[in-house]
């Protein structure tokens, strides 16, 4: 199958990609309307219009399903962001706005709590949806003057698994919301930025998200 192509699909082929599109566009619905507890496999095919036996030839279990939907909803929130930082003039201002609102969402959205019991499987899900942007992102800010760092990737994982720990310590109650400017600020010095610059960015205005 040509994926760039849909044209060239096959009607077979064209009836299995409706068909996990459909299952992973149920799960993100109904996980956010009862949670993961209180959704089961039958809600989702029953949403989607798909049988359960042949669910399972997309996905062998509730939990591989959800977390393919999870991280296409990564995936739009990435292409979400980046409409919105696209119209900065800063560079050091586009990382910023995008981990506030990764943390934001991570501690807010309930399908993404459930994600975050699972740490491994959240640090892994955020290299990939968001790498592409972010990576470049912090390569576009050192070329500019603003960051300070010898490598992207190495940056951009440890960035990912303090932005996890503290997700989860808001999720469990054990580190207070309040303090997600300041995690963006710390998330700031990584990359060599003084602290007080830090702050000034991180206090920035926060344009709201558009829709896609």
């Amino acid at each position: 199958m040509d994926a760039a192509n849909p044209a060239a699909e096959t009607r077979t082929e064209r009836k299995k990609r409706r068909n996990r599109e459909a299952l992973i566009r149920a799960a993100y619905q109904l996980v956010a309307e009862k949670g993961i507890d209180g959704t089961t496999m039958q809600d989702i095919t029953e949403r989607a219009d798909v049988g359960l036996g042949t669910a399972y030839n997309y996905f062998s279990s509730k939990d591989e399903l959800v977390t393919a939907a999870i991280e296409q909803g990564m995936d739009e929130l990435a292409r979400r962001i980046r409409v919105v930082t696209d119209t900065f003039d800063d560079p050091a201002q586009v990382y910023a706005y995008g981990w506030h609102t990764v943390i934001e969402t991570a501690t807010t959205d309930r399908r993404w709590h459930w994600l975050m019991q699972r740490s491994e499987v959240t640090a892994d899900a955020i290299f990939r949806c968001f790498g592409p942007y972010a990576m470049g992102d912090l390569l576009r800010a050192r070329d500019a003057g603003r960051y300070v760092f010898d490598d992207v990737e190495l940056v951009w994982r440890q960035a990912i698994w303090g932005a996890v720990g503290l997700c989860r310590g808001i999720g469990d109650g054990t580190v207070s919301a309040d303090n997600l400017t300041e995690a963006v600020v710390n998330l700031l010095g990584m990359v060599g930025v003084s602290r007080d610059e830090a702050w000034e960015i991180a206090r920035r205005p926060r344009p709201p998200l558009p829709e896609l």
